[in-house]
């Protein structure tokens, strides 16, 4: 088998949960997720991060970790993160996606969950 087949089309990959609720449970699009969403999409191009073999900046629907409102995960890592503002999506590019840094003080609890 070739070698190339084995290696990612991207290096990293994170998804923003954006899901919304009707019925007023907790969700992370009362949580201005769709904000954190631009701004990291935004960051990650102006950085020149973007494209095949770099970084891809995902929407996703419900990831289930709503208690822990807004979330995104990083792969292949696996890297759940909350966040609060537009500094802290900052600091995950600037360290996880851009250096392979794990942001510890952003980390979701493993024991949150929906």
């Amino acid at each position: 088998m070739d070698a190339s087949a084995n290696t990612a089309y991207y290096q990293r990959h994170v998804f923003f949960c954006l899901n919304e609720r009707a019925n007023g449970e907790a969700c992370c699009a009362q949580q201005a997720a769709k904000s954190g969403f631009d701004h990291c999409k935004a960051r990650v191009k102006a950085l020149g991060l973007a494209g095949v073999g770099q970084v891809r900046v995902n929407k996703a629907g419900c990831l289930d970790r709503c208690a822990g409102a807004p979330v995104a995960v990083v792969y292949p890592e696996g890297v759940w993160y909350t966040f609060v503002d537009q500094s802290d999506v900052d600091e995950i590019v600037d360290r996880h996606l851009a250096n392979g840094e794990v942001v510890e003080r952003l980390l979701l609890p493993a024991s949150v969950g929906r």
